[in-house]
């Protein structure tokens, strides 16, 4: 039996296992997938140990950075955006990818953004580079990243240069006059974004939150108030576990459908407990 985990700290309200446990059962594997807390001082050792009986694993924050120079071997995109999201073992080697890109892509597309001219992205962490990643795969060769702390952005500044992005950074107290960008990015965790809620301008055409619980945030719902075209972190998170899956088990197309109703049911159960 091959087994997967997800790895972060803390890790309790994973989504994680739900997605990738539908995915096997729908593919007929008898494959473990479990959320194991892990901080990044103990990501090393944990890397080390893995056997044959491993198949991969699905990197949370705050790992998605530190994970990077403890792999075999990365993709160009983990090399451009500097996270990796996903381990796959193959004949001993971790190979890391950064499938997370691939996911807000395709909830982009989902809801009809193809084409991205200018975006705004909230936040400079980890998620922040992939946004970058996504949009330029988008068309969009400029950004502004609104920072809380404009002193931690060298790691986005050298993630934009990789990725031919021109990169601007504007202070938070600045982020108002920013949200009319054609895309606006929330890649920020829950509750960081919220006091931007009512400063929300009517002429910004679509809001990526990558929150998904809760949903819908207050910046999300004002967003959609606003007649703003407004996309879920679900929908993100769907498809980049979806690329892990495929990935990982070596069965494409994985079966998004699937994991989506896991998912949509999970999140319902949950708000009714």
């Amino acid at each position: 039996m091959r087994q997967l985990a997800v790895l972060g700290s803390p890790i309790t309200q994973a989504l994680s296992p739900v997605l990738h446990r539908a995915a096997y059962r729908a593919l007929g594997l008898d494959w473990t997938y479990r959320a194991i807390d892990c901080a990044p001082d103990q990501l090393a050792p944990f890397l080390a140990d893995m056997d044959d009986r491993w198949a991969g694993l699905s990197l949370t924050m705050p790992l998605k950075r530190a994970a990077v120079p403890l792999l075999d071997e990365v993709s160009p995109l983990v090399q451009a955006t500097g996270t990796a999201n996903t381990v796959t073992r193959r004949g001993g080697r971790l190979l890391g990818e950064n499938t997370d890109v691939d996911g807000m892509v395709q909830a982009l597309r989902e809801a009809g953004v193809h084409h991205v001219e200018s975006v705004c992205v909230l936040g400079a962490g980890a998620t922040a580079a992939t946004a970058l990643a996504a949009v330029h795969r988008l068309g969009c060769t400029t950004a502004t990243a609104v920072a809380r702390d404009p002193g931690r952005t060298g790691e986005l500044g050298r993630a934009a240069e990789r990725l031919g992005i021109a990169l601007c950074i504007g202070s938070w107290d600045a982020a108002p006059r920013h949200l009319e960008a054609g895309l606006v990015v929330s890649a920020l965790p829950p509750g960081a974004a919220d006091r931007l809620a009512p400063l929300w301008p009517a002429a910004a055409d679509t809001l990526l939150d990558v929150v998904y619980r809760p949903w819908p945030t207050p910046i999300a719902r004002a967003a959609r108030e606003a007649g703003t075209t407004v996309v879920g972190g679900l929908p993100m998170l769907v498809h980049q576990a979806a690329r892990q899956v495929e990935l990982q088990t070596g069965h494409t197309p994985a079966p998004l459908a699937a994991m989506r109703r896991a998912a949509e049911l999970a999140l319902t159960s949950s708000q009714h407990r």
